[in-house]
């Protein structure tokens, strides 16, 4: 009977063959991680892309919605609470605003400071994406059971923890 191998055990085993003095099997953990990764990166980007929206685009909407009333932050805020860099911000932001899905103001408690702010169409927008990426995000997840998928968040949970890249 012939073993059955995915990619990343293909890898192992060459490696192992070729440098036995190297223990492979973090490879195992990491390689599948990084092709998981991947694959979920593309199939959640089919959802945004649907909305004309980049990854770093749905991440500044989805955290001035998470806001709540009136759905506005302060550019350096939006920034902590998004994988977007405060260098790309402003590019988002500019794009967004010609988009007519956010706008920008001056702030009334920092004369020199500016709120981003989503418009009733960046509300309109982020909502129903949202909802579709959520469905997307629980179709991707059926693959596994409710207990396995618990499991997973409680151990991806604890390593991220032990990373410091948790509390970002």
């Amino acid at each position: 009977m012939t073993e059955s191998l995915d990619r990343v055990a293909r890898i192992q085993r060459e490696w192992a063959r070729e440098r036995p003095d190297v223990d492979v099997r973090p490879q195992g953990v990491i390689g599948r991680l990084h092709r998981l990764g991947v694959y979920l990166t593309e199939e959640l980007c089919v959802v945004y892309r649907k909305y004309g929206l980049g990854e770093g685009d749905f991440d500044v909407l989805a955290a001035l919605r998470r806001a709540g009333e009136p759905f506005e932050r302060a550019p350096g805020e939006l920034a902590g609470h998004t994988m977007v860099t405060t260098g790309a911000m402003t590019k988002r932001v500019d794009r967004l605003e010609r988009a007519g899905l956010v706008s920008r103001r001056a702030s009334e408690s920092d004369g020199r400071g500016r709120v981003v702010a989503l418009t009733p169409d960046g509300r309109a927008l982020i909502d129903r994406a949202f909802a579709e990426h959520m469905a997307n995000e629980r179709r991707l997840l059926d693959a596994l059971t409710e207990g396995e998928a618990a499991q997973l968040e409680s151990l991806l949970t604890k390593w991220l923890a032990a990373t410091g890249e948790a509390r970002g």
